[in-house]
């Protein structure tokens, strides 16, 4: 097997190419795809199932019985290929019986083959088909073997396409689109509400030809694209304005970063070497990026994926020619965009006069689409699944993203109703941003802090808008993670200090880097042979950096000479074990040792803090609570280290309830001998974030929350009409004797006491 992907998949297209030259017919070419296939991966198995009549069907095979052929067949969802197929996913097992979705066929005799991988067929975006091999030994297929598979499958998919052999609509696409009133969910982006037609962002690029003629032809091609295309991120970026300055600044020169990386224009060259066409390069490197996506937990990592995805769309439509979407056009009436996502400079190009909301398939808070919405006041409804079947274009539409919905198609009576609501929250948000000056105290005279989370060095500005009391989570992996390279420790330095000076006195908790796992960093070295199959689990974060003492001093260093004559706090994040805490603080003392020695300015008082976010710290709290100055809980990790459930995945993302019995015994056990040694506690998860949630930790002991700045206002409101004597005489016997869903007994109590939680 040759070394590297684009090799691999040439040597396999040379092949294929033959076959499909042949005047063979269809089921022909498909049997001698399989052998070359199998043959050049050194697999005893591969299959090619088809999408037929809405189900997957075997229809070619080499190693599998051959009997099984037309008469094996799963649905989408139904067993490891039918997951690829409807996940779009790729799957590489060392084990094939031992993942969850196996489901065993007799008639196939596959019983005695161990490993498995498999790729999705795509066409037109949507699944249409499973490629697949097999071992008999376990092993994890190389990630040059998985390339060249995903190449091939990207041939399979015109190949099938022209004999007519697939169903063109896709996996699960019978559903007809509706006309009828139908309310659809989704998650909240942007808040606001909005009214207008539905207007689709961008025709799809139907690629036609795969296979190269000419792959220096199809270089060239991609040259100019790309500096077409820089071209136009120029442009944007010049001429947008919001009229202040926001951390959309920072995002668009992120975005800029990725539009000149040389990473992903290699990729693509990679691709057409392995004898693909421009835009079959194109969209073999962004099917490559939709899947990584789908394996990364971290929604920074993820989101920066999104960047390229849009660029991708950008450049593929240069490429082939088709360069119209709704925003050369023109809006000509109040619009809500549908698009499966969007990037920054995409938005831009919208009239903002027109352009009322936003609708997209996917997305995400931390998303740079996101943050300059945000910054152009467009709301913005994320995460619709199947939103171009649901909604037509110029269907008329009721957005609403605080209810996390959009209603298509509505009555006269729903537009009323709609109105209504529209002029309802528009009264709610004043009396929010009237709380602004507003203290965060409680009916009883009890003084709750109120903190910011933050990651941008614009992010300081919400605690001007918002009035919160300082940053309790200032996540400092933002700069290493949008960066080329390293970031220098001078340029960490300024980042920090201008933080520092932007908050003015008050306080800001820099968290250290929490990067490795499923945020690895392609200019720090790893470990090619031990690939993590739970990351968010595995070597990151505050491990990761003790070993990495370099990267950990250097940032040490910056913050300390960022806080010159103030005061620091730092807190490290995963600390699982005391020692852990004290060889990080060791590594800051020393640090701050040899800048006293050269005589460099440093803090008045550096503050040392921990995260707990693994459950073992909290059985060692006797060891740690002498140690540190403050702890800060991480909801978002420890929920998903307390119940064993990963946050990413679907099945599991609404199951646990941060209101459940399990998870305000586990805090208090943590609030309570906290309280008794004097540490402050605070909370910097999501959970803080919402107002029956605070209701709740404020009960538990908590008065320190840092939370998201959209999340102040409804808090503090909360906060202002909550009796928290009252309530923290009423909660521990629920905690302990719960009687039904804590959840709606704590929604009772709210409103039999007047408190705002909505």
């Amino acid at each position: 097997m040759p070394t590297s992907a684009a090799a691999a998949a040439r040597e396999i297209l040379v092949r294929l190419h033959e076959v499909m030259a042949a005047r063979s017919g269809a089921q022909a070419k498909l049997n001698a795809v399989v052998n070359i296939i199998g043959e050049a991966l050194d697999s005893e198995v591969c299959s090619i199932y088809l999408l037929r009549e809405g189900v997957l069907e075997l229809f070619a095979t080499r190693g599998l019985d051959e009997r099984a052929v037309h008469v094996t067949r799963l649905a989408p969802g139904e067993g490891l290929v039918g997951t690829i197929a409807k996940n779009v996913e790729t799957l590489n097992l060392d084990e094939a019986a031992t993942h969850p979705d196996f489901a065993y066929r007799p008639e196939t005799g596959e019983d005695r083959f161990h490993s498995f991988a498999g790729v999705p067929i795509i066409r037109r975006e949507r699944s249409v088909g499973v490629l697949a091999v097999q071992h008999v030994d376990p092993r994890r297929y190389a990630d040059v073997e998985i390339e060249a598979l995903q190449t091939v499958a990207m041939v399979l998919s015109e190949l099938i396409a022209n004999a007519g052999l697939i169903d063109e609509g896709g996996a699960g696409s019978t559903r007809p689109q509706p006309t009828a009133t139908q309310r659809i969910e989704g998650f909240r982006l942007v808040d606001g509400m909005a009214s207008g037609v539905a207007v689709f962002h961008q025709p799809r690029v139907v690629i036609e030809h795969v296979v190269a003629e000419d792959t220096e032809a199809e270089r060239h091609r991609v040259y100019a694209a790309f500096d077409k295309m820089r071209d136009q991120i120029e442009r944007f970026a010049s001429q947008a304005e919001f009229g202040v300055g926001g951390e959309h600044d920072e995002v668009l020169e992120t975005y800029k970063m990725f539009a000149y990386d040389e990473g992903w224009a290699r990729r693509i060259n990679e691709a057409i070497d392995s004898g693909l066409t421009a835009e079959a390069a194109i969209e073999r490197v962004q099917q490559r990026t939709r899947m990584r996506m789908r394996e990364i937990d971290d929604p920074l990592l993820r989101d920066r994926m999104h960047d390229l995805e849009d660029l991708s769309n950008r450049l593929l439509r240069i490429v082939a020619g088709q360069l119209g979407t709704a925003a050369q056009m023109g809006l000509r009436q109040d619009s809500i965009l549908i698009a499966r996502n969007l990037g920054p400079a995409e938005l831009l190009e919208y009239d903002r006069r027109r352009l009322k909301g936003v609708i997209l398939e996917e997305g995400s808070l931390t998303a740079h689409v996101t943050i300059v919405a945000r910054a152009m006041s467009v709301p913005v409804l994320g995460r619709v699944r199947d939103v171009k079947r649901l909604i037509g274009e110029g269907d008329r539409l009721l957005l609403d993203v605080t209810a996390e919905s959009v209603i298509a198609r509505p009555s006269a009576a729903m537009e009323e109703a709609f109105d209504a609501r529209f002029a309802a929250s528009q009264k709610r948000r004043a009396a929010f941003a009237a709380l602004k000056s507003e203290p965060p105290v409680t009916k009883d005279g009890k003084r709750v802090t109120l903190m910011v989370n933050a990651g941008l060095r614009d992010d300081v500005a919400a605690l001007d808008l918002t009035g919160a009391d300082g940053i309790g989570l200032f996540r400092t992996e933002f700069q290493f993670l949008v960066s080329a390279t390293l970031p220098a420790r001078e340029r960490q330095q300024r980042l920090y200090r201008d933080v520092l000076d932007a908050a003015g006195d008050r306080p800001v908790v820099f968290r250290t880097v929490d990067i490795g796992g499923d945020k690895a960093l392609p200019y720090l070295e790893h470990d090619e042979d031990h690939l993590e199959e739970n990351p968010a689990m595995g070597w990151r974060a505050l491990r990761l950096a003790l070993e990495r003492e370099g990267l950990m001093k250097a940032q040490a260093r910056a913050l300390l000479e960022a806080a010159a004559g103030r005061t620091l706090s730092v807190m490290f994040p995963m600390v699982s074990e005391p020692w852990e805490f004290d060889q990080a603080q060791a590594l800051f003392e020393a640090q701050r040792a040899w800048l006293a020695s050269r005589g460099r300015k440093l803090p008045n008082e550096v503050r040392y803090g921990a995260m707990l976010e693994v459950p073992a710290l909290a059985e060692v709290l006797d060891i740690l609570l002498p140690k540190v100055d403050f702890l800060s809980i991480g909801t978002n990790d420890l929920t998903q280290f307390l119940f064993a459930a990963d946050r990413a995945h679907p099945k599991l993302a609404m199951r646990y309830d941060w209101l459940s019995v399990p998870i305000l015994r586990f805090l208090r056990r943590v609030v309570e001998p906290a309280k008794a040694a004097g540490v402050p506690v605070a909370v910097c998860g999501e959970m803080g974030g919402r107002p029956l949630e605070a209701m709740a930790l404020l009960g538990l002991g908590i008065e320190r929350l840092s939370i998201t700045p959209a999340a102040v206002g409804p808090v503090k409101a909360m906060i202002r009409t909550l009796d928290l004597d009252r309530l923290r005489a009423d909660l521990m016997p629920m905690i302990d004797s719960p009687e039904g869903p804590l959840r709606e007994r704590l929604e009772q109590w709210a409103a039999a006491h007047g408190v705002e939680h909505a």
